[in-house]
């Protein structure tokens, strides 16, 4: 007789936004091997959205795919609404949604400012704040998904670094805001490889600055969401970085 898996979230629901693709798939199919029911929120990747779904239902647990604006008060209310209508619970929330994009200073616009904070900040404080009564009454736990850029200044990024700055601090006010109940971390990837062919060359030449000799993969990234999602309550407002020493 084989082994059985251990799956310490089973019975637990967990809700993954932007969890059609990239290092969203990849926790949600992470934290569904670990036992868990999955909703995944997307915007516009629909078709990935359902291929996803089907990915984590493959784990024996229940999914739920919802379109969802993280950066629209009427659209997150109604994506948590729809995930404690299906699973009656909410236990563990993983802010995942994000942008990311490569200007100039000098060319860098307002728009584009503003764009990259609506979704990189407001977003994981909307969502949040939305599924907040629900995360209390399991004693939840909240994983936002910050960067290496929040913590090392990129020329080129001077939007995306600053959000994911703002979003490592509201990690940290948070954990403090809403503790005892809720344990609230993040994760902050260095550079991930995701196969892109035309960050290829780009990946490489990283690889050889890193210490570890190798850029991180979605796995490195879903392996640190889990152990945040199982590890002890008492850990929180912590950022933990997955960069293979790049950033040292």
């Amino acid at each position: 007789m084989r082994d059985q898996p251990i799956r310490p979230l089973a019975g637990k629901a967990a809700l993954v936004t932007g969890g059609a693709k990239r290092l969203g798939r990849a926790a949600a199919l992470t934290l569904a091997e670990a036992g868990a029911d999955v909703t995944i929120t997307f915007l516009r990747s629909a078709r990935e959205a359902q291929q996803t779904v089907k990915q984590v239902e493959k784990s024996g647990v229940r999914a739920l795919a919802v379109p969802c604006d993280v950066t629209n008060p009427k659209s997150v209310r109604a994506a948590i609404s729809e995930v404690v209508r299906k699973f009656s619970r909410l236990d563990i929330l993983i802010n995942n949604a994000g942008r990311y994009e490569t200007v100039a200073f000098d060319r860098l616009s307002l728009q584009q400012w503003d764009t990259i904070f609506a979704t990189n900040v407001r977003g994981p404080f909307l969502v949040s704040k939305e599924a907040l009564p629900h995360l209390r009454k399991r004693e939840g736990r909240i994983v936002n998904l910050g960067s290496l850029g929040g913590l090392r200044p990129w020329a080129t990024h001077a939007h995306y670094c600053s959000s994911k700055a703002a979003l490592h601090m509201l990690t940290k006010v948070m954990a403090k805001a809403l503790a005892p109940e809720i344990a609230v971390n993040c994760v902050a990837p260095g550079m991930i490889d995701l196969g892109e062919k035309s960050a290829a060359a780009f990946m490489k030449r990283m690889a050889k600055q890193t210490p570890m000799r190798r850029n991180g993969t979605s796995a490195d990234v879903a392996a640190v969401i889990r152990f945040l999602a199982t590890a002890p309550h008492f850990i929180t407002g912590q950022i933990i970085v997955v960069d293979g020493g790049l950033g040292l």
